[in-house]
């Protein structure tokens, strides 16, 4: 399965089987926050890189194999809007499934309209708004040259005019950086202008790619939830991992997961619950010798990752 992975889950979007149309780390930014470290194809630029057929013949197998599934989400390793067949993909899912489909993106090139025609047929587009400034959004986004913030902001406007289904708004909170009480009244400013459906924050729960990236107090995200009118999904999500990939070998099933969404310790002991305690530690184990994947101790958790 090289596209295709889980079903994880999701705070917002609940049991979510999740679809990379993009290679590893391809993106638009470089968020300091980012769960997947550092972008290493930092491109601005659409491309088709991989044929549509080849990730919906993915998609069919992995809905023969699990049946319970609230969305298909299309986020992977990077910015999805960057895939050209984006379009084309969606179009096709709808044919397949009456799964609803959700898009995750950081919504940089919405001012695009070829970018906003490709997720037209989508259920839900989770798009991203961390700044209010283009100080700010330097600063925690990191993003591509050619994008400002003025711009992304202006694309958000032109998608919500043609856009009938729902907008989910995600502000991603870092500590001393955005979760100022001046700096969310601005930010509501702006998100007071894109008309969206619902607001969400969220902190960097999973070890983020600068180290010095902190979560804010509780007191600065009650604030904010109320300034914002927003939902909190800064807590973790449900333990239960799950893969469609079962004829693939347990090293394997992990990797696919985890170079897309680094797993906490205990989540592993569900992924194969055929398997020991014991016998999972002894394969982590194995594999991180192999420097395959590497342990982090972050927020006092253990997470495992891909080896960076």
């Amino acid at each position: 399965m090289k596209y295709v992975y889980g079903p994880v889950p999701s705070r917002r979007l609940g049991k979510s089987l999740g679809i990379s149309p993009i290679p590893d780390k391809t993106c638009n930014y470089t968020c300091i926050y980012c769960q997947l470290g550092t972008t290493t194809n930092y491109t601005n630029t659409r491309a088709m890189f991989y044929p549509v057929e080849d990730i919906l013949d993915e998609v069919r197998y992995a809905l023969k194999q699990e049946k319970e599934i609230d969305f298909i989400t299309i986020v992977g390793e990077g910015e999805p809007l960057l895939y050209e067949g984006l379009g084309t993909l969606i179009s096709e899912l709808k044919k397949i499934t009456s799964i609803p489909i959700a898009v995750i993106t950081n919504g940089a090139l919405l001012y695009r309209e070829d970018a906003r025609k490709d997720i037209l047929e989508a259920d839900v587009v989770l798009p991203t708004l961390d700044a209010d400034s283009e100080e700010l959004f330097r600063k925690i986004n990191r993003p591509h040259k050619d994008i400002k913030l003025e711009k992304v902001i202006k694309g958000f406007k032109e998608f919500r005019k043609v856009f009938a289904n729902q907008i989910w708004l995600e502000v991603m909170l870092i500590k001393d950086l955005n979760d100022d009480v001046e700096s969310l009244k601005k930010i509501e400013e702006i998100i007071n202008q894109l008309k969206v459906d619902r607001v969400y924050i969220n902190v960097p729960i999973r070890p983020p790619t600068e180290s010095w990236v902190k979560i804010p107090p509780t007191n600065r995200l009650i604030i904010a939830q109320e300034i914002l009118k927003a939902e909190s999904i800064a807590h973790f999500e449900e333990i239960l991992i799950e893969s469609v990939d079962r004829e693939s070998p347990p090293f394997n099933q992990i990797l696919n997961i985890l170079k897309r969404h680094p797993l906490r310790n205990e989540q592993m002991y569900t992924l194969f619950p055929e398997m020991s305690k014991k016998e999972i530690d002894s394969m982590l184990d194995e594999m991180k010798n192999k420097d395959l994947i590497e342990s982090i101790l972050y927020n006092k958790k253990i997470f495992w990752e891909t080896k960076k």
